[in-house]
């Protein structure tokens, strides 16, 4: 039986590339997207079923050539994983317009365009699958992330949506969810490195910063999931033959999962989270 192929983006680091390694070391065919592919990357060091290709989703014209190279090599695509992505974070008054076009870009816009692109093939193959790493911020929306929750909840939405779709044509739409922090990635130093400032409002908000960033330092202090994890679960919902849509994966000790779907009303639900981010 022919090995299967799966089109990962974002796989120069953190889960991206723990999945095109796992996926390569499992039998598959791997075609590894990335924004700016070197010679050295590690992944270059498989010489068999792994291919390389150049794919930045703020480069539209960059998607469909990575798609057909992929084709061309291992004549069919199985699984697309969809995992570029990042955050940032900062008071929305301080976010440029700009860099909230920047988020939506990578984190929904992009995803579009690459599962736009690879439809076609899954349909003339009668069968496929397309696999969206979302977050736990999909789920609930934090202080100061604000517009990384708004692109995960939108991701979210349209992964849904989508899958209702796609049944009907043999093609399978899953979401993996990690959440509560997970180790091994660029996201957090990306995250950190992205913070909004706008000096002419920093004085006011400088206590609820403050209180907000604490809680968050606890919050990566406490990730106990890494990109590794990530990846098998990215594997089972690949392999596992079922139409489950979400795959959560991570410790809920804050307990925000448990206050979204087990809160008997929405009321209910704010007075926890709120109760976690005290105004100051």
């Amino acid at each position: 039986m022919a090995a299967k192929t799966i089109f990962i983006t974002g796989a120069s680091s953190g889960i991206g590339l723990a999945s095109a390694k796992l996926f390569h070391e499992k039998g598959w065919n791997v075609i590894a997207t990335m924004r700016t592919p070197t010679p050295d990357h590690e992944l270059s060091k498989y010489q068999e079923r792994m291919l390389i290709q150049r794919l930045d989703l703020q480069s539209f014209d960059s998607i469909k050539p990575a798609i057909d190279e992929g084709i061309k090599k291992f004549f069919t695509i199985d699984v697309l994983l969809n995992n570029a992505g990042y955050g940032q974070n900062g008071l929305f008054e301080a976010i440029p317009r700009e860099s909230v076009q920047e988020q939506f870009d990578v984190n929904l816009f992009g995803v579009m365009d690459v599962t736009r692109a690879i439809l076609p093939h899954f349909r003339a193959n009668g069968h496929g699958g397309v696999i969206n790493v979302s977050s736990g911020a999909g789920f609930w929306a934090l202080p100061m992330s604000t517009m990384y929750s708004a692109s995960k909840f939108a991701l979210e939405g349209f992964t849904e949506g989508l899958s209702y779709e796609l049944a009907s044509q043999n093609i399978f739409v899953k979401s993996v969810v990690p959440h509560g922090g997970v180790t091994s990635t660029k996201f957090v130093d990306r995250f950190r490195a992205s913070t909004a400032t706008d000096a002419t409002i920093s004085a006011t908000y400088k206590d609820f910063t403050a209180a907000t960033v604490e809680s968050f330092i606890k919050m990566t202090a406490a990730a106990g999931i890494s990109s590794s994890d990530v990846a098998e679960i990215i594997f089972t919902a690949a392999t596992d033959g079922t139409n489950q849509l979400r795959y959560f994966i991570g410790d809920d000790a804050r307990g925000f999962l448990k206050a979204r779907y087990e809160s008997k009303t929405d009321e209910e639900y704010m007075k926890f989270m709120r109760s976690y981010f005290p105004k100051v």
